[in-house]
């Protein structure tokens, strides 16, 4: 009740200044012919006393008056031909918006589009119960953990999280705090050498392939990480021993596995020496820049993959079909926060892989992971 209330008091507060205005203008307008015949009235007033004490003759009095009377018919229809000006019936128009229509339309609005029926929610009573906005549960979840950073529960929640929204850097931390808290598993160490690999650019440092090599060892056919460890000898520019892990893959990878394609093109590139996974095109790095990384300084590294992308860049306009290609620049855009570059990047690529394709839904579903819109792409 208390709402209504308040919308009430402040719909007039708002109605009186509108009117406010309104309600001068007219009155001023009339002025004029107001003044005319309130000044005839009194002269046909003055008249009558003239006459009753002698001072003017019956037949002066009523050439007078009839003079005075004329003047002020006269008067008197100037006086309403000025209130039914345009003007003036514009003006009571306008009155009856603000009082009548305006509020109308504003109570039909929130009726339409808002919830009168909730209740008040203050910030500390939605993260109390969040329910399935995701960005109210991650703001919960980092407040826990601000209070309780040794819950290991916490920071395995938020990893996988982060790393969809493109914050890689709390990513790797929440990753590394897990692991750190409840221990290695496939997940968290593939989780955590992935962000790695998106934080250098799709370079396989020595770091994420530590953790890719434990990982394996948990798992020996875990295929997240054997890709990324047959990705890595491929950026050294080991071509033979990459195209023998990823054929071995290939060879035990179900039918219908989703990364097979990737993993064939990747074959495909290592027997010919072409494509985009091969180490020493523009955008891919050599042995000697995986070297270099592993020893730079974050800006650093940030610079050297920002003149990577761009080097990659131009060899997508020259070389639209590189799938691969596509796929890493879209992957670095995020990283480097650059999003809309992401987002132009997916639809330029969507225009040579179609979204039907087996490569346009690998590229949807990289989409989808990093959080990019896919607007406009048949989606």
């Amino acid at each position: 009740m208390f709402f209504w209330i308040l919308v009430a008091i402040l719909t007039a507060a708002v109605a009186v200044v509108l009117l406010l205005p309104l309600l001068r203008h007219p009155a001023e307008a009339a002025d004029d012919a107001g003044y005319d015949v309130e000044v005839y009235r009194d002269q046909l007033e003055e008249l009558k006393r003239d006459e009753a004490t002698g001072l003017i003759g019956v037949g002066e009095a009523e050439l007078a008056r009839a003079e005075v009377a004329r003047r002020l018919i006269a008067a008197r229809k100037a006086e309403a031909k000025e209130r039914a000006h345009p003007a003036s019936r514009r003006n009571r128009l306008a009155q009856a918006f603000v009082i009548v229509l305006l509020p109308a339309i504003g109570l039909c609005l929130y009726i339409a589009t808002g919830r009168p029926d909730l209740p008040a929610q203050p910030l500390a009573e939605r993260l109390a119960n969040p329910g399935n906005d995701i960005g109210i549960l991650v703001a919960k979840a980092e407040n826990h953990l601000a209070r309780n950073p040794e819950d290991g529960e916490g920071w395995d929640l938020l990893a996988p999280i982060y790393y969809r929204s493109g914050r890689m850097e709390d990513a790797a931390n929440a990753f590394s705090e897990a692991i750190r808290l409840l221990g290695e598993t496939p997940d968290r160490l593939d989780g955590y050498a992935e962000t790695l690999i998106a934080l250098a650019n799709g370079i396989v440092t020595a770091d994420a392939r530590k953790h890719l090599e434990a990982s394996l060892k948990l798992n020996a056919d875990n295929p997240r990480a054997r890709y990324y460890l047959a990705l890595a000898l491929e950026q050294e520019g080991k071509r033979e021993e990459a195209r023998a892990a990823f054929e071995a893959m290939a060879k035990q990878a179900p039918a219908d596995a989703p990364w097979l394609p990737l993993v064939n093109k990747h074959i495909a590139a290592t027997a010919t020496g072409e494509g985009g996974g091969t180490a020493g095109q523009p955008g891919n790095p050599t042995a000697e820049d995986v070297a270099a990384a592993e020893d730079m300084s974050a800006g650093d590294r940030r610079q050297m993959i920002g003149g990577m992308v761009e080097g990659l860049a131009a060899k997508l306009q020259e070389n639209p079909d590189n799938f691969e290609g596509w796929m890493r620049i879209i992957r670095s855009y995020v990283v480097l926060d650059q999003r809309p570059k992401a987002e132009a990047a997916l639809m330029t690529a969507l225009k040579t892989f179609p979204a039907d394709s087996e490569n346009g839904r690998q590229l949807l579903a990289l989409a989808r992971e990093l959080s990019i819109s896919v607007e406009g792409s048949g989606q």
